[in-house]
């Protein structure tokens, strides 16, 4: 765990206006990082606001999220997130209605 006790976290955001997912790794609370994107803190992200978090995962290990960071923004981890995305929307449709 991190020093204040919170975990190692990699989350992916979907973005509502561009519909463009991001893959992140943060030492911080999971919502708080959220506020901190969809306020236009971070570069990438700014210009894409705003998101929503749609899936995370925590570890105790900060190497092991990181790994996990780095698998994700691969060839098959964006497979992986693809086929996350369309879950995610495909609840998020069925809510709707």
């Amino acid at each position: 765990m991190g020093e204040d006790g919170n975990m190692f976290n990699v989350y992916v955001l979907k973005s509502s206006k561009t519909r463009k997912s991001y893959v992140g790794f943060t030492e911080k609370n999971i919502k708080e990082r959220l506020i901190e994107h969809n306020n236009g803190l971070c570069r990438w992200t700014k210009g894409h606001r705003p998101f929503k978090l749609i899936y995370y995962e925590s570890y105790f290990c900060k190497k092991d999220a990181l790994l996990r960071e780095k698998f994700l923004k691969s060839g098959v981890g964006s497979r992986i997130i693809q086929a996350i995305i369309k879950e995610f929307d495909n609840t998020e449709r069925s809510s709707d209605g």
